[in-house]
């Protein structure tokens, strides 16, 4: 029987060490993991309703009949401006826009996506130019001695907005072609 009890002990003195270090490291494991961003859930049009500061860009989608477009696989890249940047346009202009949606408001939302990229705040800054949906029309991207990065002299105010067919930057005006 004391045979046993030490055999028990024995084991029980190597067992228990590596047993609890082997916890130790998943909790360190678990503790160096940063959670990782939840996965977009939406494309590029519900995404932008769902953020609230595009109605009049997601008006100006549908009047245009871009909205089955922006909801397919891409991928895009969406310069989108705010309502604010839809209200700094000349009192007038967007109500004529929207008369003749199939016109210039179509060309002016085509010159806001970039397709069959998803571009990310890093490519943005490296600087480039990118063909937009506009038939032969290219947006420039830089960074200013400000730090700042702009699209076509345009500041982009917040960057990677991902959806699951791209990506949206929000911009403070308007680009026109």
């Amino acid at each position: 029987m004391k045979r046993w009890t030490l055999i028990v002990v024995a084991l029980l003195l190597v067992a228990v060490p590596f047993a609890l270090a082997a916890c130790g490291e998943e909790e360190d494991a678990a503790a160096d993991a940063s959670p990782s961003p939840a996965a977009p859930t939406a494309d590029i049009v519900d995404t932008a309703v769902a953020a609230g500061d595009f109605t009049t860009l997601a008006a100006a989608i549908e009047a245009a009949g871009l909205t089955e477009t922006l909801k397919g696989d891409g991928p895009f890249t969406v310069f989108a401006p705010t309502d604010a940047a839809f209200e700094a346009l000349p009192a007038g202009t967007l109500d004529e826009l929207l008369a003749e949606p199939s016109g210039d408001l179509t060309d002016i939302l085509l010159y806001h996506v970039v397709p069959g990229e998803a571009l990310m705040q890093a490519d943005l800054e490296a600087g480039g130019k990118f063909g937009t949906a506009l038939e032969d029309e290219s947006l420039v991207t830089y960074t200013g001695s400000d730090g700042k990065v702009y699209v076509n002299d345009i500041e982009i105010v917040q960057f990677d907005i991902e959806a699951t067919n791209g990506v949206i930057h929000v911009i403070d005006a308007v680009l026109l072609p």
